[in-house]
């Protein structure tokens, strides 16, 4: 008869709560986050939501009037004007941002653009248009390249100061899958994706976290411009009805960067358009 050897499993010791979570707070307290394209949109939904759960907040946008407005109006926001495209100006954008506030805990690469175009405009085989090589490049760098520059830059900046471990928030889009008329965009937040499964995987070893959140339809200032029976015929695609709100991703968030064990994978907020 042959004996098998079933090794024997350790499971670790249950580790005690955070005294902030025994104390009834919430893990955002102190927490210093800088979001690019913070001041506004989407960018500004979740400066405000963060903030008002405990919170620091760095605004980094190219736009200087609005990031100061955005700080202006959050209590415990700076202002930081930069082209996330250019490595001149993100290096030291991160460099003053963990001077000021002395750490850094959460980047969340918000900043993006669209440049919708086909990639060949033909009727009746007759070439109408082509999709434009400096607009692909322009989506490109500020999706893209801006999102490296900023990751790369936070990731140093979270290394050196020494917090317990970090989080990098990608905001993607569904159309990471490829959406009509969006070659560009769709490239640049199908290569989010990837970047950021690539960084859970090199990043976790110091403690730092990296997620994908891909928002569908939100109700932004550009989506809402939109013709209302347009909307509505988009609404109907959606299973739960209804435009997605800006709070509804910065609900989650706050959510990745209380949950300490999310990293590598896709937070989709859409009302279930991908069922």
């Amino acid at each position: 008869m042959v004996r098998v050897t079933v090794p024997r499993i350790v499971l670790p010791k249950e580790q005690p709560a955070k005294e902030t979570m025994e104390n009834g707070e919430n893990g955002l307290d102190g927490k210093v986050v800088a979001i690019t394209g913070g001041g506004r949109g989407i960018g500004r939904g979740i400066a405000d939501h963060l903030a008002a759960r405990g919170a620091r907040i760095a605004i980094i946008d190219v736009d200087s009037t609005s990031a100061e407005a955005a700080a202006a109006a959050i209590k415990s926001a700076r202002p930081y004007t930069c082209d996330i495209t250019r490595e001149d100006q993100v290096v030291p954008a991160f460099e003053a941002i963990a001077a000021d506030f002395g750490r850094l805990d959460v980047l969340v690469n918000n900043a993006g653009i669209f440049r919708d175009a086909q990639l060949v405009n033909a009727k009746g085989g007759q070439v109408r248009s082509k999709a434009s090589a400096e607009e692909f490049d322009l989506v490109i760098d500020v999706c893209l390249r801006g999102a490296f520059l900023c990751a790369r830059e936070a990731a140093a900046r979270i290394i050196e100061t020494g917090t317990d471990g970090g989080v990098i928030v990608n905001i993607s889009s569904g159309a990471f899958r490829g959406n009509f008329g969006q070659t560009n965009y769709s490239a640049a937040k199908a290569g989010l994706v990837a970047m950021s499964r690539v960084w859970a995987k090199e990043l976790g070893r110091h403690g730092i976290r990296s997620m994908v959140i891909a928002p569908g339809a939100i109700e932004t200032d550009l989506l809402m411009s939109m013709p209302k029976d347009a909307l509505e015929g988009m609404a109907r695609q959606i299973p739960l009805r209804r435009i997605g709100r800006i709070e509804n991703v910065a609900r989650a968030t706050a959510h990745i960067i209380e949950n300490d064990y999310l990293t590598g994978s896709i937070v989709e907020v859409n009302g279930g358009m991908t069922v």
